[in-house]
């Protein structure tokens, strides 16, 4: 399953562009919400920005072309500074993909509105272009980043909401999971398991949100 539209040269700019401010936007979430629970260790490295340059990484962003699936640089966290670690975790984690649903949103708001006051023309048709991919790109990731696999944020939420007996099990046992993870989303398995859920859920998250915000243009 092709999550990613870029099979002609205008669709792979769009789709690289959008990649590079979702994940810009991603990991400085993450970074701005430690922080603002006192953890300055992104902010230390330079992570609370949103320059692509401290957030992107090179091979995670080929490989997205390349396989489908790729990554920006992890924000570092030390959850040492939280006073409420599980809370904290789990709200650091949920920003990502919130982030990434915000963006959506202000795609949809954008979308409509050139639809309701720009005058018609080339500008226009490519920017609709843009935003199609925009919109989507970003509800892939926030779908994407909240399934509870390792390394991604949904894997983490339910690593801070589990009982420490099972914590401790699941930080065990995390490497084999990575793996799982690997092998669903770049073999054939993947069509079987967890694309088909993306079949149902990303189109219905889709349609839910343009009804939303057509229903403000109407």
């Amino acid at each position: 399953m092709s999550l990613f539209p870029y099979n002609t040269l205008e669709k792979f700019v769009f789709a690289a562009l959008t990649l590079v401010i979702a994940f810009s936007v991603h990991e400085f979430a993450h970074a701005y919400t430690a922080w603002k629970f006192g953890d300055n260790t992104a902010k230390n490295q330079g992570r609370l920005t949103l320059n692509p340059i401290k957030h992107i990484d090179p091979i995670g962003a080929i490989m997205i072309f390349v396989v489908g699936f790729g990554w920006a640089r992890p924000v570092p966290v030390n959850r040492f500074f939280f006073k409420n670690p599980r809370l904290a975790g789990i709200l650091v984690s949920v920003m990502g993909p919130i982030s990434n649903l915000i963006l959506a949103s202000i795609g949809f708001l954008v979308f409509f509105s050139i639809g309701r006051f720009a005058a018609d023309g080339a500008y226009a048709e490519t920017m609709i272009a843009f935003l199609n991919t925009f919109i989507w790109l970003n509800l892939v990731l926030f779908v994407f980043n909240l399934m509870p696999l390792p390394p991604l944020d949904g894997y983490r939420i339910v690593e801070d909401l589990a009982p420490n007996g099972i914590r401790a099990k699941m930080t065990q046992y995390e490497q084999y999971g990575t793996l799982i993870f690997l092998i669903l989303v770049i073999t054939p398995l993947g069509d079987y398991t967890i694309w088909p859920v993306f079949r149902v859920i990303l189109p219905a998250i889709a349609e839910g949100m343009y009804q939303f915000f057509l229903s403000f243009f109407i």
